[in-house]
Protein backbone atom coordinates (compact mmCIF):
# COMPACT_ATOMS: atom_id res chain seq x y z
CA UNK A 1 0.00 0.00 0.00
CA UNK A 2 0.87 3.72 -0.84
CA UNK A 3 0.87 6.17 2.51
CA UNK A 4 0.81 10.03 2.12
CA UNK A 5 1.87 11.71 5.33
CA UNK A 6 0.39 15.16 6.75
CA UNK A 7 3.42 15.65 9.34
CA UNK A 8 6.92 14.81 9.66
CA UNK A 9 8.06 14.93 13.01
CA UNK A 10 9.60 12.61 15.66
CA UNK A 11 6.51 10.00 14.59
CA UNK A 12 6.52 10.30 11.14
CA UNK A 13 10.11 9.69 11.20
CA UNK A 14 9.46 6.92 13.12
CA UNK A 15 7.58 5.10 10.70
CA UNK A 16 9.81 5.76 8.03
CA UNK A 17 12.31 4.33 10.28
CA UNK A 18 10.15 1.39 10.84
CA UNK A 19 9.60 0.87 7.64
CA UNK A 20 13.04 0.87 5.86
CA UNK A 21 14.14 -1.74 9.02
CA UNK A 22 10.94 -4.58 8.26
CA UNK A 23 10.32 -3.97 4.73
CA UNK A 24 9.87 -7.50 4.21
CA UNK A 25 7.13 -7.72 7.54
CA UNK A 26 5.57 -3.77 6.25
CA UNK A 27 5.22 -3.79 2.17
CA UNK A 28 4.34 -0.51 2.60
CA UNK A 29 5.89 3.09 0.96
CA UNK A 30 5.72 6.66 1.68
CA UNK A 31 4.93 8.15 -1.50
CA UNK A 32 4.14 11.64 -0.25
CA UNK A 33 4.90 13.92 2.72
CA UNK A 34 3.13 17.04 2.92
CA UNK A 35 4.60 19.10 5.84
CA UNK A 36 3.96 23.16 7.56
CA UNK A 37 7.51 23.86 8.02
CA UNK A 38 9.83 21.87 5.11
CA UNK A 39 7.70 21.73 2.38
CA UNK A 40 5.99 18.79 0.39
CA UNK A 41 8.06 16.19 -1.41
CA UNK A 42 6.84 12.85 -3.92
CA UNK A 43 8.33 9.69 -4.91
CA UNK A 44 6.11 7.20 -6.50
CA UNK A 45 8.62 4.78 -5.71
CA UNK A 46 9.15 5.67 -2.18
CA UNK A 47 10.80 8.25 -0.13
CA UNK A 48 13.75 7.76 1.77
CA UNK A 49 14.48 8.81 5.29
CA UNK A 50 15.88 12.20 4.63
CA UNK A 51 13.39 12.99 1.45
CA UNK A 52 14.29 16.50 -0.34
CA UNK A 53 11.10 19.20 -0.05
CA UNK A 54 10.07 21.41 -2.75
CA UNK A 55 7.53 24.02 -2.28
CA UNK A 56 4.21 23.39 -0.53
CA UNK A 57 1.25 22.57 -1.89
CA UNK A 58 -1.40 24.86 -2.44
CA UNK A 59 -3.78 22.67 -0.49
CA UNK A 60 -4.14 18.92 1.20
CA UNK A 61 -6.78 18.39 -1.66
CA UNK A 62 -3.95 19.19 -4.01
CA UNK A 63 -1.15 17.24 -2.06
CA UNK A 64 -3.54 13.95 -2.08
CA UNK A 65 -4.42 14.39 -5.35
CA UNK A 66 -0.54 14.17 -6.75
CA UNK A 67 0.15 11.61 -3.96
CA UNK A 68 -2.03 9.04 -5.82
CA UNK A 69 -1.48 6.88 -2.76
CA UNK A 70 -3.70 4.54 -1.22
CA UNK A 71 -3.84 5.72 2.76
CA UNK A 72 -3.47 9.34 4.05
CA UNK A 73 -1.82 9.23 7.76
CA UNK A 74 -2.26 12.33 9.70
CA UNK A 75 0.19 12.98 12.32
CA UNK A 76 -0.11 16.91 12.59
CA UNK A 77 -0.19 18.94 16.27
CA UNK A 78 -3.61 17.90 18.65
CA UNK A 79 -5.68 21.06 18.84
CA UNK A 80 -7.97 20.06 21.85
CA UNK A 81 -10.06 23.08 21.50
CA UNK A 82 -11.20 22.54 17.94
CA UNK A 83 -9.77 18.99 16.45
CA UNK A 84 -8.69 20.75 13.38
CA UNK A 85 -6.93 20.91 10.92
CA UNK A 86 -6.73 17.40 11.50
CA UNK A 87 -10.95 16.86 10.95
CA UNK A 88 -10.23 18.91 7.53
CA UNK A 89 -7.50 16.81 6.16
CA UNK A 90 -9.03 13.63 7.18
CA UNK A 91 -12.67 14.94 5.31
CA UNK A 92 -10.66 15.78 2.44
CA UNK A 93 -9.41 12.20 2.19
CA UNK A 94 -12.77 10.28 2.83
CA UNK A 95 -14.07 12.55 -0.33
CA UNK A 96 -11.05 11.30 -2.26
CA UNK A 97 -11.89 8.16 -1.47
CA UNK A 98 -8.56 7.59 0.95
CA UNK A 99 -8.63 5.65 3.90
CA UNK A 100 -7.06 7.66 7.13
CA UNK A 101 -5.17 6.48 9.61
CA UNK A 102 -4.24 9.03 12.52
CA UNK A 103 -2.15 9.59 15.62
CA UNK A 104 -3.90 12.72 16.87
CA UNK A 105 -6.98 12.16 19.02
CA UNK A 106 -8.05 15.99 18.05
CA UNK A 107 -10.50 14.16 15.31
CA UNK A 108 -11.88 11.37 17.91
CA UNK A 109 -12.38 13.50 20.49
CA UNK A 110 -14.35 16.56 18.68
CA UNK A 111 -16.21 14.59 15.45
CA UNK A 112 -15.55 11.18 15.58
CA UNK A 113 -19.38 10.44 15.14
CA UNK A 114 -19.37 12.24 12.28
CA UNK A 115 -16.03 11.10 10.32
CA UNK A 116 -16.79 7.56 11.60
CA UNK A 117 -20.35 7.88 9.36
CA UNK A 118 -18.61 10.15 6.37
CA UNK A 119 -15.99 7.45 6.31
CA UNK A 120 -19.16 4.61 6.09
CA UNK A 121 -20.60 6.50 3.39
CA UNK A 122 -17.22 6.76 1.51
CA UNK A 123 -16.54 2.84 1.69
CA UNK A 124 -12.96 3.64 3.04
CA UNK A 125 -11.75 2.78 6.54
CA UNK A 126 -10.86 4.88 9.49
CA UNK A 127 -8.25 4.02 11.64
CA UNK A 128 -6.69 5.67 15.74
CA UNK A 129 -5.21 3.13 17.48
CA UNK A 130 -2.09 5.52 18.07
CA UNK A 131 -4.33 8.42 19.60
CA UNK A 132 -4.67 7.30 23.40
CA UNK A 133 -1.92 4.43 24.57
CA UNK A 134 1.05 4.82 22.06
CA UNK A 135 0.03 1.99 20.03
CA UNK A 136 -0.79 -0.16 22.65
CA UNK A 137 -3.88 -2.15 21.23
CA UNK A 138 -7.07 -0.20 22.79
CA UNK A 139 -9.77 0.08 19.87
CA UNK A 140 -8.22 -2.66 18.08
CA UNK A 141 -8.40 -4.92 20.98
CA UNK A 142 -12.06 -3.99 21.17
CA UNK A 143 -12.99 -4.19 18.17
CA UNK A 144 -11.21 -7.56 16.89
CA UNK A 145 -11.44 -9.69 20.32
CA UNK A 146 -14.62 -8.64 22.49
CA UNK A 147 -17.80 -8.98 20.14
CA UNK A 148 -21.10 -8.03 21.84
CA UNK A 149 -19.23 -6.32 24.69
CA UNK A 150 -20.41 -2.84 26.15
CA UNK A 151 -18.36 -0.73 27.64
CA UNK A 152 -19.55 0.88 30.96
CA UNK A 153 -17.10 2.98 31.54
CA UNK A 154 -13.16 3.64 32.24
CA UNK A 155 -9.82 4.21 34.61
CA UNK A 156 -6.70 5.54 33.20
CA UNK A 157 -3.92 7.13 33.23
CA UNK A 158 -3.36 8.39 30.01
CA UNK A 159 -0.97 11.36 30.01
CA UNK A 160 2.79 10.70 30.55
CA UNK A 161 4.14 14.42 30.97
CA UNK A 162 2.11 14.87 34.26
CA UNK A 163 3.71 12.30 35.50
CA UNK A 164 7.18 12.40 34.70
CA UNK A 165 6.16 16.24 36.11
CA UNK A 166 4.75 15.23 39.42
CA UNK A 167 8.02 12.31 39.84
CA UNK A 168 10.60 15.29 39.29
CA UNK A 169 8.70 17.67 41.99
CA UNK A 170 9.07 14.56 44.19
CA UNK A 171 12.41 14.97 44.26
CA UNK A 172 12.64 18.27 45.30
CA UNK A 173 12.40 19.93 41.85
CA UNK A 174 10.44 22.42 40.10
CA UNK A 175 7.34 22.11 37.92
CA UNK A 176 9.31 23.63 35.34
CA UNK A 177 12.28 21.09 35.62
CA UNK A 178 9.73 18.67 35.30
CA UNK A 179 8.47 20.21 31.83
CA UNK A 180 11.73 20.05 31.16
CA UNK A 181 12.45 16.48 31.99
CA UNK A 182 9.51 15.26 29.82
CA UNK A 183 10.63 17.53 26.63
CA UNK A 184 13.46 15.82 27.07
CA UNK A 185 12.18 12.59 26.73
CA UNK A 186 9.85 13.87 23.37
CA UNK A 187 6.80 13.33 25.57
CA UNK A 188 5.11 17.00 25.89
CA UNK A 189 2.42 18.63 23.29
CA UNK A 190 3.89 20.93 21.46
CA UNK A 191 1.98 23.32 24.30
CA UNK A 192 3.22 21.89 27.30
CA UNK A 193 0.66 23.79 29.14
CA UNK A 194 -2.21 20.82 27.35
CA UNK A 195 -0.56 18.55 29.37
CA UNK A 196 -0.66 20.72 32.72
CA UNK A 197 -4.16 21.44 31.91
CA UNK A 198 -5.58 18.41 31.32
CA UNK A 199 -6.67 19.20 27.64
CA UNK A 200 -4.43 15.80 26.35
CA UNK A 201 -6.01 14.03 29.23
CA UNK A 202 -9.35 15.28 28.39
CA UNK A 203 -8.94 14.74 25.05
CA UNK A 204 -7.89 10.94 25.41
CA UNK A 205 -10.83 10.78 27.34
CA UNK A 206 -13.27 12.19 24.98
CA UNK A 207 -12.08 10.15 22.35
CA UNK A 208 -12.40 7.18 24.32
CA UNK A 209 -15.90 7.89 25.32
CA UNK A 210 -16.79 8.72 21.51
CA UNK A 211 -15.23 5.33 20.09
CA UNK A 212 -16.23 3.21 22.99
CA UNK A 213 -19.05 4.44 24.83
CA UNK A 214 -20.77 6.14 21.55
CA UNK A 215 -20.48 9.56 23.85
CA UNK A 216 -20.75 12.20 21.21
CA UNK A 217 -18.95 14.70 23.50
CA UNK A 218 -15.92 16.95 23.14
CA UNK A 219 -13.25 17.80 25.30
CA UNK A 220 -15.01 20.56 26.96
CA UNK A 221 -17.61 17.93 28.57
CA UNK A 222 -15.03 16.48 30.45
CA UNK A 223 -15.12 17.97 33.92
CA UNK A 224 -10.99 18.44 33.76
CA UNK A 225 -8.36 19.56 36.60
CA UNK A 226 -4.78 19.84 35.66
CA UNK A 227 -1.68 19.93 38.20
CA UNK A 228 -0.74 23.16 38.02
CA UNK A 229 -1.32 24.15 41.73
CA UNK A 230 0.98 21.37 43.07
CA UNK A 231 4.51 21.92 44.43
CA UNK A 232 7.06 20.13 45.43
CA UNK A 233 5.84 20.95 49.37
CA UNK A 234 2.81 19.42 48.61
CA UNK A 235 4.11 16.14 47.10
CA UNK A 236 6.42 16.12 49.73
CA UNK A 237 4.15 15.94 52.37
CA UNK A 238 2.09 13.25 50.52
CA UNK A 239 4.93 11.02 49.99
CA UNK A 240 5.82 11.19 54.05
CA UNK A 241 1.98 9.96 54.45
CA UNK A 242 2.81 6.94 51.64
CA UNK A 243 1.06 8.68 48.98
CA UNK A 244 1.21 10.42 45.65
CA UNK A 245 -0.84 11.75 42.77
CA UNK A 246 -1.91 10.72 39.08
CA UNK A 247 -3.59 12.82 36.48
CA UNK A 248 -6.81 10.23 36.10
CA UNK A 249 -9.07 9.75 33.61
CA UNK A 250 -12.60 8.35 34.37
CA UNK A 251 -15.66 7.48 32.42
CA UNK A 252 -18.86 6.15 33.29
CA UNK A 253 -22.22 5.78 32.18
CA UNK A 254 -24.97 7.01 34.35
CA UNK A 255 -28.27 5.78 32.68
CA UNK A 256 -28.18 7.36 29.36
CA UNK A 257 -25.63 9.55 30.02
CA UNK A 258 -21.65 9.60 30.00
CA UNK A 259 -20.09 11.27 32.86
CA UNK A 260 -16.29 11.67 32.84
CA UNK A 261 -13.51 13.67 34.53
CA UNK A 262 -9.97 14.31 34.20
CA UNK A 263 -8.54 15.11 37.87
CA UNK A 264 -5.29 14.68 39.82
CA UNK A 265 -6.15 12.60 42.24
CA UNK A 266 -4.39 11.56 45.34
CA UNK A 267 -3.33 7.72 46.24
CA UNK A 268 -1.16 5.61 47.99
CA UNK A 269 1.95 4.66 46.83
CA UNK A 270 0.55 1.11 46.35
CA UNK A 271 -2.35 1.56 44.44
CA UNK A 272 -2.40 0.37 40.78
CA UNK A 273 -2.91 3.96 39.35
CA UNK A 274 0.16 5.21 41.12
CA UNK A 275 2.39 2.40 39.84
CA UNK A 276 2.35 3.51 36.95
CA UNK A 277 5.34 5.73 36.52
CA UNK A 278 7.15 7.55 33.79
CA UNK A 279 5.83 7.43 30.29
CA UNK A 280 4.12 3.96 31.27
CA UNK A 281 0.20 4.31 30.98
CA UNK A 282 -2.42 1.85 32.13
CA UNK A 283 -6.29 1.91 30.94
CA UNK A 284 -8.95 -0.27 32.82
CA UNK A 285 -11.96 -0.94 30.54
CA UNK A 286 -15.23 -1.84 32.78
CA UNK A 287 -16.93 -4.07 30.90
CA UNK A 288 -20.59 -5.75 31.18
CA UNK A 289 -19.93 -9.19 30.31
CA UNK A 290 -16.18 -9.21 30.75
CA UNK A 291 -15.93 -7.52 34.18
CA UNK A 292 -12.79 -4.89 34.27
CA UNK A 293 -10.08 -5.56 31.94
CA UNK A 294 -6.50 -3.49 31.34
CA UNK A 295 -4.09 -2.64 28.73
CA UNK A 296 -0.63 -1.66 29.99
CA UNK A 297 1.98 0.30 27.74
CA UNK A 298 5.13 0.41 30.10
CA UNK A 299 7.72 3.09 29.19
CA UNK A 300 6.77 3.37 25.18
CA UNK A 301 8.66 5.86 23.33
CA UNK A 302 7.90 7.25 19.73
CA UNK A 303 8.74 3.64 18.43
CA UNK A 304 5.32 2.42 19.90
CA UNK A 305 3.19 5.09 18.48
CA UNK A 306 4.74 4.25 15.23
CA UNK A 307 3.95 0.86 15.47
CA UNK A 308 0.31 1.85 16.04
CA UNK A 309 0.06 3.80 12.96
CA UNK A 310 1.73 0.34 10.96
CA UNK A 311 -0.51 -1.44 13.00
CA UNK A 312 -3.75 0.09 11.53
CA UNK A 313 -1.99 0.14 7.78
CA UNK A 314 -1.40 -4.06 8.11
CA UNK A 315 -5.04 -4.15 9.32
CA UNK A 316 -5.69 -2.00 6.20
CA UNK A 317 -4.06 -4.06 3.82
CA UNK A 318 -5.40 -7.39 5.03
CA UNK A 319 -9.03 -6.42 4.59
CA UNK A 320 -7.87 -4.92 1.43
CA UNK A 321 -6.63 -8.53 0.25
Amino acid sequence: MKLALIGYGAVGRAVAVLLERYRRRFPFRIVAIHTARHGTAYDPRGLGLEPVFGPPAASVREFLERARAHVMVELTPLNPLTGEPAISHIRTAFELGLHVVTANKGPLAHAYASLADQARRAGVQFRFESTVLDGAPVFNLVRHTLPGVRILGFTGVLNSTTTVVIETMRRGLTMEEGIEAARNMGITEADPGYDLDGWDAAAKTAALANVLMEARVTPLAVDTKGIRRLTPERLAELASKGKTVRLVSRARRTGSAVRLRVRAEVLPENHMLAAVGGTSNLLLLHTDLMGTIGTVCLKPGVEQTAYGILSDVADLARIAS
